[in-house]
């Protein structure tokens, strides 16, 4: 009797956690102090959060009756559809991105077919393709005096098999928006964009205009994770563009997608008017967060030469260049064991090569501080 189970190939089941994770999980264990620089959280970030507001919302939505729509409640979409400029009838509310990636690679793939992304990129893409049993391809954003995304670069990349092209905007982790004339770009190409905008309302600088065009499908993703800081009340949306007639096509298709799960909460697609409103002001310290830390940032990379801060545009996290004198996987582990500071090394985002760390912006600005301080201090010493 085989005593194996045999799983499918849809991931890598039992894959060895790395390095960095072993340390961490042994320094947790044995009580020895962190400083968590890769917090991403926002619950667990010592924001404030107007919880009476949350629980008398989420209260009296819980008295709802049970109606499912597939799409999303009307009131739902409607609100959506105030909050970022739309039309109801184009929005499509799921219980998180990460479903809304599902419910389009449903919709655009076929087991073997591909996408393309760009990198440096938050690796969720790579599990979540293996989850459909489809390929990920990727072009390279390209970096001069921002990061960028270059016509030649995405023609390469394209395959027979490629369906749609996602982009983030903006990214995860170099915080670079995607450009009116990248846009353009992107959809001369005539495949579907799936453009992530979860971190849209947080730009540093005048940010850039929503994916959301007539000439091609796109499919503009948000929700209230990141939006709201609400990661735990489970709700995101997709908003469809493109021409009418494969608008009405795509819509229909999606419902049929959706109508197979109906996974949306009753109460938080109820209470979701009440909750942006209330939502509002959490963005609002979160912005302020991540600027004060983007600040204290830029001030300590300026008083160490070997340490660049590559541009950001906004988001929640910030590239360093640091001096290639180890790997960056070597780096972050040295970071942890003599220091206790934990950040990301480059290659957890597919850096094309070493010499970069990725950190949150989200980190509370005490620790964010000491924690920088200790990299340069440390950077500093191994230089001279």
């Amino acid at each position: 009797m085989n005593d194996r189970t045999e799983l499918s190939r849809r991931a890598q089941w039992n894959a060895p956690a790395n390095r960095l994770s072993i340390v961490r999980e042994e320094r947790r264990q044995s009580g020895a102090r962190i400083l968590d620089l890769t917090e991403s959280n926002p619950t667990r970030a010592s924001i404030t959060y107007p919880l009476d507001a949350l629980s008398e919302a989420m209260e009296r939505a819980a008295r709802a009756p049970y109606d499912p729509e597939p799409l999303g409640l009307r009131s739902a979409r409607e609100a959506v559809a105030g909050e970022i400029g739309a039309n109801a009838e184009d929005i499509v509310i799921t219980a998180s991105t990460s479903e809304a990636y599902s419910f389009l690679f449903k919709l655009l793939t076929d087991p073997g077919d591909a996408i393309l992304t760009a990198t440096p990129s938050y690796p969720l893409l790579e599990h979540l393709a293996a989850l459909e049993l489809i390929a990920l391809r990727s072009f390279p954003l390209e970096l001069h005096r921002r990061w960028e995304i270059e016509s030649h670069r995405v023609r390469e990349a394209i395959a027979p098999r490629t369906r749609a092209i996602v982009v983030v905007s903006p990214n995860n982790p170099t915080g670079s928006f995607v450009t009116a004339a990248e846009q353009d770009v992107l959809a001369s190409f005539d495949l579907p964009i799936i453009a992530d905008e979860v971190f849209r309302p947080y730009a540093f600088e005048d940010g850039a205009p929503s994916i959301a065009r007539d000439d091609v499908l796109t499919f503009a993703l948000g929700g209230l994770s990141k939006s709201a800081g609400l990661p735990h009340y489970k709700l995101g949306w997709i908003r469809v563009g493109g021409p009418a007639h494969a608008k009405r096509e795509v819509m229909a298709a999606l419902e049929l997608i959706a109508d197979n799960f109906l996974s949306v909460a009753t109460p938080v697609q109820q209470a979701l008017p009440e909750l942006l409103r209330i939502g509002a002001t959490i963005r609002e310290s979160l912005r302020t967060r991540t600027r004060e830390n983007l600040d204290a940032l830029t001030r300590a990379v300026e008083l160490v030469p070997a340490v660049g801060l590559l541009p950001v545009e906004g988001g929640w996290t910030a590239v360093l260049r640091v001096p290639r004198i180890e790997s960056d996987e070597d780096l972050a582990l040295r970071l942890l064991n003599e220091h206790g500071v934990l950040v990301h090394p480059g290659y957890f985002f597919d850096f094309d090569r070493e010499g970069y760390l990725v950190l949150s912006l989200l980190t509370r600005p005490d620790v964010f501080a000491e924690g920088v301080a200790k990299i340069m201090e440390s950077i500093r010493t191994q230089t001279c």
